[in-house]
């Protein structure tokens, strides 16, 4: 294929919008895949995406239509995974923008929209789902329309599940989208946008080639890593990995690398033909992990197998950050970065699945900056790297400037929700449909911390599902943060502790402990359950003993010899409250994880 002839493109929209299914259409209607093969989200190749109905990986796929080659990403929707969608972005020269005719714009539409135009990417407005009762072409499209300042007939309208409108997509992806600019006969330079482990392959990588050509044998370098490499196959995604001859300029392919050190191979970095000295591709920006929660294995001799686990997930989830943790109460183990708790989610549930790992996970909390007495300033990512009260002078917290789109209906309930969350409004913009119908969308800045566990539910909650939500980092401010401690008979639960604001403390100890109640086995003993600062105890709960019939066997007899084995088993009880164990199960920590 010559340049011209290729198109790059992805898809992005906000979350259930209908990506996965528009892009089952193109596979079916391009022959990609063979018809009796077709399914419903081929390019979700995981377990949990298929279950949960989500994309969270972005996955490359290539088709042939009209004469053709086309180069999809299909990229997830939800703000957890902004990182995979820029990514993705970098790797093309244009994006199909997905709006639900029977929800309109959406906070991550928008937040989408931006990260497409920054790249200064062609856009195709296309809505979807024409063919329900409750779309509204009309209003949808002049919102689109007052979005991107498009005419009515540049907005294309298909149905993704029925198929209807879906070749006329395709067309204007080869009439809109510019070809890709590149030259095959200059020296190698590829952009790694994603990669994954293969048993067989080693690590492969999925690459933008920007000049030149890769081949099979042929002798490459990886400039970020100075690794050298020969690649056992070239290839593409069909979707699954199909073996190609070579992959030339302006395409989108994969490289199986053979590596078994998963470090050699990082996204971003530059392949280029060995020691040729070609200079790098700009790469991409650093993310910056903004939630930070502690994973430990459940049985301590699987460390190595966590650790390996982390590996290959930051293969293909390069979002994630680890480092080595190690907690008196749970041992030895890893303190990782995410993007939100969705992200913190699929990573637990990708290790038990993938890696069948038990692991435990402590509260998460966000990253601090804490100046300390001496002038110094430290991270604090973790309750037990939180200097003593008498050893700071300041501790400050992220912030970030977060939109939601809501019906004017809600506007009430949401404004007071926010501002009980500790949120400061900006301002309120109008998104104006046809007829004078109207959509807002709210501004407003927020501690990071306040939006971290059930903000969202409650939200949705609150607008009866019509509101949606985005948000961006805007810096650090002062905090009043105080550490807050749980202890289950009389113990400390290191994985329980978190960085609670000091007003909120009570509060939020009290909500643990009863949590606790509902979730922990009765024991042979009373079970104190108690919420503490510094020392001091502010909240706490007792859960009862088990009761076990010492009496039952006996059958008769003077009535001191029931109570002389009441008062042994009385004894027994008290004795065990003082000394006894007690161990959490997972179910326990994750009532607490996710606390409403």
């Amino acid at each position: 294929m010559t340049l011209d002839s290729i198109r790059n493109f992805c898809i992005i929209a906000h979350i259930d919008h209908g990506k996965s299914t528009l892009a089952d259409r193109f596979l079916e209607l391009t022959g990609a895949v063979d018809k009796r093969k077709i399914g419903t989200q081929m390019l979700d190749t995981m377990d949990i995406e298929q279950e949960r109905g989500i994309t969270i990986k972005l996955q490359p796929v290539r088709m042939e239509f009209a004469g053709h080659e086309l180069n999809l990403i299909d990229t997830p929707g939800h703000v957890d995974f902004t990182y995979e969608v820029s990514r993705s972005l970098a790797a093309v020269e244009g994006a199909i923008l997905l709006v639900d005719a029977a929800q309109g714009v959406q906070a991550q539409t928008i937040a989408n929209l931006y990260l497409a135009l920054e790249q200064d990417l062609t856009i195709i407005p296309v809505m979807n789902k024409i063919d329900l009762p409750a779309a509204d072409v009309e209003t949808v499209s002049q919102e689109i329309i007052n979005l991107l300042g498009c005419t009515r007939e540049d907005i294309l309208s298909v149905s993704a599940k029925t198929g209807e409108g879906v070749e006329a997509v395709l067309q204007a992806v080869i009439d809109r989208i510019p070809a890709p600019t590149g030259d095959p006969t200059a020296p190698l330079q590829a952009l790694i946008f994603d990669s994954y482990y293969d048993e067989y392959k080693g690590v492969v990588a999925s690459v933008r080639v920007v000049n030149g050509i890769v081949a099979r044998d042929q002798l490459i370098h990886f400039i970020t890593t100075d690794t050298d490499a020969a690649p056992m196959d070239v290839g593409i995604s069909s979707p699954k990995f199909k073996v190609v001859p070579e992959l030339t300029a302006g395409s989108i392919g994969m490289i199986a690398t053979g590596f078994k050190d998963l470090a050699s191979c990082r996204v971003g970095d530059t392949i280029i033909n060995q020691k040729s000295g070609t200079a790098p591709l700009a790469g991409y920006e650093e993310i910056k992990s903004m939630v930070f929660a502690g994973i430990f294995p459940a049985e301590g001799n699987d460390y190595g197998k966590l650790r390996e686990g982390l590996e290959r997930l930051v293969l293909s989830d390069s979002s994630l950050t680890y480092e080595p943790e190690h907690s008196d109460a749970l041992g030895v183990g890893f303190r990782c970065g995410f993007l939100g708790m969705l992200h913190l989610e699929i990573v637990q549930e990708r290790l038990r699945r993938e890696h069948n790992l038990e692991i435990v996970v402590t509260v998460p909390s966000v990253a601090y900056e804490v100046t300390l007495r001496d002038g110094k300033t430290i991270t604090a990512k973790s309750p037990q790297s939180m200097p003593d009260p008498n050893m700071r002078e300041l501790v400050q917290e992220p912030w970030v400037r977060l939109d939601i789109i809501t019906t004017e209906d809600t506007l009430g309930g949401i404004m007071q929700f926010v501002q009980e969350s500790k949120g400061t409004y900006i301002n309120t913009e109008f998104l104006e449909g046809v007829g004078g119908s109207k959509r807002v969308i709210l501004h407003y800045d927020i501690p990071l911390a306040a939006i971290l566990t059930d903000f969202y539910d409650n939200l949705k909650s609150i607008s009866s599902g019509y509101a949606s939500m985005n948000y961006d980092v805007i810096g650090y401010r002062d905090s009043d943060v105080v550490k807050l401690d749980i202890l289950v008979a009389e113990e400390n639960v290191e994985a329980l502790s978190q960085l609670v604001w000091r007003e909120d403390a009570f509060k939020i100890g009290k909500m643990v402990v009863t949590k606790l109640k509902e979730t922990l086995p009765r024991q042979q003993f009373v079970l104190k359950l108690q919420a503490t600062i510094g020392g001091k105890v502010i909240a706490g709960e007792r859960l009862s003993a088990m009761r076990k019939d010492v009496t039952a066997k006996l059958y008769g007899g003077d009535v001191t010899r029931k109570r002389k084995l009441l008062e042994k088993q009385k004894k027994g009880k008290k004795r065990m409250m003082a000394t006894g164990k007690v161990k959490i199960p997972p179910e326990a920590y994750l009532a607490v994880l996710k606390r409403s």
